[in-house]
């Protein structure tokens, strides 16, 4: 049993940046692939970033990359997402989520129903 929590969530103007982080609690965190996913109203929850369980490999939507870094932290059961370049589209409910595997490319292709856990969400809101 994996509990997620997420933080760092809140209003920023378009251009700017916000960090969230993800504190993972239980057993054999680093057993995990780590995701993190986005949801707005009336719309399917979307995948955002992901990383393998050992952080060797890293994977991002086609609309956040280059400006997105997601990373890890094994020892300290934390899982981060760094988003700079902020956009109005951006907007929505972040999720973490985990995924128990050890495989070397975890979110090749990234669907919400592949993940076992999943943390209750924190809100970014991008004014334009």
């Amino acid at each position: 049993q994996v509990q997620l929590v997420e933080s760092g969530g809140g209003l920023v103007q378009a251009g700017g940046s916000l960090r969230l982080s993800c504190a993972a609690s239980g057993r054999a965190f680093s057993s995990y692939a780590m995701g993190w996913f986005r949801q707005v109203p009336g719309k399917e929850r979307e995948f955002v970033a992901g990383i393998s369980w050992s952080g060797g490999t890293t994977d991002y939507s086609d609309s956040v990359k280059g400006r997105f870094t997601i990373s890890r932290d094994n020892f300290r059961n934390m899982v981060d997402l760094q988003m700079n370049s902020l956009k109005p589209e951006d907007t929505a409910v972040y999720y973490c989520a985990a995924r128990r595997t050890y495989s070397t490319r975890p979110f090749s292709t990234p669907a919400p129903k592949d993940m076992d856990y999943w943390g209750k969400g924190t809100l970014v809101t991008v004014s334009s």
